[in-house]
């Protein structure tokens, strides 16, 4: 298991302190953008699901859901937008090998959650711990760890404007 001190600290490296302080800016952004503006979370959901990978044929009990928390344009960075998204495992869920567009940071809220990008070791995060995806890494193993209980994560995108969140690999 990575120990959260190891992945803070991976974080905070030379190379990824202006990925980790984007994403910090991101957050708080489009949570202040949140509050000044007036659409309702349905609408912005009803927008982005297509963006989402959401397929049945993607997931591994019927369970497993992502649902789009906030979605808003970062204004100090055109072209940019910042999606955050909770993705909620059954027991045993898991998702396809997939790619995601731009840069993922997760963190785990529930449960443990097994992952791998490629060329990489599997891991195992728990509650309180995060990783981070670089941009066209492909995650090959994005699961529950656990047959018997639940597992969630939420997971902040910084991606192009109305590009697809998630791309399935065949």
């Amino acid at each position: 298991m990575t120990s959260m001190a190891t992945t803070s600290h991976s974080l905070a490296g030379s190379r990824g302190r202006p990925v980790l302080l984007a994403v910090m800016a991101g957050v708080a952004c489009a949570l202040a953008a949140g509050k000044m503006l007036p659409l309702k979370m349905d609408k912005i959901a009803d927008v982005l699901a297509p963006l989402c990978m959401t397929s049945a044929a993607a997931a591994g009990s019927p369970l497993d859901k992502v649902e789009v928390i906030a979605s808003h344009a970062l204004p100090n960075v055109p072209g940019k937008r910042v999606t955050i998204v909770r993705v909620f495992y059954g027991p045993g869920g898991f998702s396809q090998a997939h790619r995601h567009a731009g840069t993922v940071t997760a963190y785990v809220t529930r449960g443990e959650i097994r992952s791998q990008l490629g060329g990489g070791p599997v891991e195992t995060f728990g509650v309180g711990q995060s990783f981070f995806e670089p941009p066209g890494s492909t995650h090959l193993v994005s699961a529950n760890a656990s047959d018997t209980e639940p597992a969630e994560l939420i997971a902040v995108f910084v991606a192009d404007e109305g590009a697809q969140l998630t791309t399935l690999i065949e």
